[in-house]
């Protein structure tokens, strides 16, 4: 029934910038698609400190990166000249393909004093589309359909689910929700997708008399039921869907081809893939992995 719980770790993605590392997992790498989770915050700062928390530009290929805010403000601005403010509740959906560069700044530090909290994820892309051209959508919560019951809220993020559709674009079969829980409500997994997990944002749930805290991410085998109850009001974060096969993955590179990696690291480093065109006086350099062996973890990834 449950296939495993995976434990957040602490990663650095920037200084004063800690998050929550899901996914990737040494022993469960991706989740249908989705191939990385950070969960970052609540994060309340001075306002003279948020610029420390600025992701440089930085490359990505092979994959769709996904921001979702519960708080704060983030800038995005990416090289095809995308420019945009991402607020809590919307969807901003950035497919990287054969390359892009993108960064994230807090030009806006008072929002930071309430607390930024944001989900980053990345879907991995099917074969076919790995090399397609770079794209950036954000969508609006007025987009995005709510399912509502006793004690349960939902946002479909993207995909579908219990009935639920939006006009989010991907590639490939998946779900992913943003699900809010009173206490005591009761919940069951979309049966329509091949593989199914939640990480838990806040409070904690009960499965067949076991109580799993915030921070775990439980993934369950297909055709399962589980009945799930939440203990205390909480958030949770429901994705999943088709497995796309396996990917290799290093720093922010997602390919099905070792090769496409190493291309994608000189790349970045000949400066052959671009810097965003209002945002291109400093980068993030190419980590140094001369000293790596064989199946030892990639450089920390970046959002």
């Amino acid at each position: 029934m449950l296939d495993i719980v995976i434990e957040a770790r602490k990663a650095s993605i920037a200084p004063g910038m800690d998050v929550k590392r899901i996914l990737p997992f040494r022993l469960h790498r991706m989740v249908g698609p989705f191939i990385f989770m950070d969960h970052a915050g609540p994060v309340g700062i001075q306002p003279s400190m948020a610029s420390n928390m600025d992701v440089l530009p930085h490359p990505h290929i092979g994959l769709s990166t996904v921001s979702y805010l519960f708080g704060g403000q983030v800038t995005h601005r990416d090289s095809l000249g995308v420019e945009q403010i991402i607020l809590p509740g919307e969807v901003n959906w950035m497919t990287a393909g054969k390359g892009i560069a993108h960064s994230e700044r807090f030009e806006d530090p008072s929002v930071l004093t309430g607390g930024l909290e944001m989900i980053q994820t990345w879907v991995a892309l099917p074969e076919k589309d790995e090399e397609a051209e770079p794209a950036f959508d954000n969508y609006k919560p007025d987009q995005l359909p709510v399912y509502t019951d006793t004690g349960v809220w939902m946002r479909l993020i993207a995909g579908n689910a219990y009935g639920l559709k939006n006009s989010v674009k991907t590639h490939s079969p998946l779900f992913y929700m943003h699900i809010v829980l009173d206490k005591g409500a009761r919940f069951g997994l979309p049966p329509e997708h091949e593989e199914r997990g939640f990480y838990i944002v806040k409070g904690s749930v009960e499965m067949s008399g076991v109580v799993y805290p915030s921070g775990q991410m439980l993934v369950f085998t297909k055709g399962v039921d589980p009945l799930i109850i939440a203990r205390e009001d909480s958030v949770i974060m429901m994705l999943g869907g088709e497995q796309l096969g396996p990917r290799h993955i290093w720093w922010n590179f997602v390919s099905s081809r070792k090769e496409r990696i190493e291309q994608a690291k000189a790349d970045w480093a000949a400066g052959r893939i671009l810097l965003p065109p209002t945002d291109n006086m400093e980068f993030i350099p190419l980590p140094e992995d001369k000293f790596r062996t064989t199946g030892s973890p990639p450089p920390e990834a970046l959002s």
